[in-house]
């Protein structure tokens, strides 16, 4: 399966995620269906502004397999 969907979170919101006060990210992606994502996947997306864009994630058999931004 493949999802979509926005991110807009400060570097300093998304602080609690990498210091491990809060493990997932919830999103709603463009046909309306609520995920929970592994926050610390999205590291790599991560600037010195935050997280920022529009990501599609794939998903075989429930997990977690590509993200692009």
């Amino acid at each position: 399966m493949v999802y979509q969907f926005m991110l807009s979170i400060s570097y300093h919101e998304y602080a609690r995620y990498y210091l491990g006060s809060a493990s997932c990210l919830s999103v709603i992606d463009t046909n309306g269906l609520r995920l929970q994502l592994p926050a610390a996947r999205f590291r790599i997306f991560l600037t010195q502004f935050g997280l920022y864009g529009c990501f599609q994630i794939r998903t075989e058999n429930g997990r977690l397999i590509d993200i692009k931004k």
